[in-house]
């Protein structure tokens, strides 16, 4: 995937995280970003343990890949932070 593919994956899933993880302000976009980016390389690792397909481009399955695997970062950084 290209450069901005992976900018416009890491902001959508990062502000899907956010909301999912019941965030009540809002992130800002550079946040958003690196909690995706980072969070898609989580939801690869995971998925590929498990036997499932990682991410394979901008589309929906990459998507929620990058959702789930930012969804256990938010969660360890709150874990953290208590």
């Amino acid at each position: 995937m290209g450069t901005v593919a992976w900018l416009v994956l890491g902001a959508l899933s990062g502000w899907i995280a956010n909301r999912l993880m019941g965030k009540s302000s809002s992130s800002g976009l550079i946040d958003n970003i690196i909690v995706g980016i980072i969070g898609s390389f989580i939801g690869g690792f995971v998925f590929n343990f498990f036997g499932a397909q990682t991410i394979t481009g901008l589309n929906a399955y990459s998507v929620f890949v990058a959702v789930v695997g930012a969804c256990i970062l938010l969660w360890v950084i709150n874990q953290i932070r208590r």
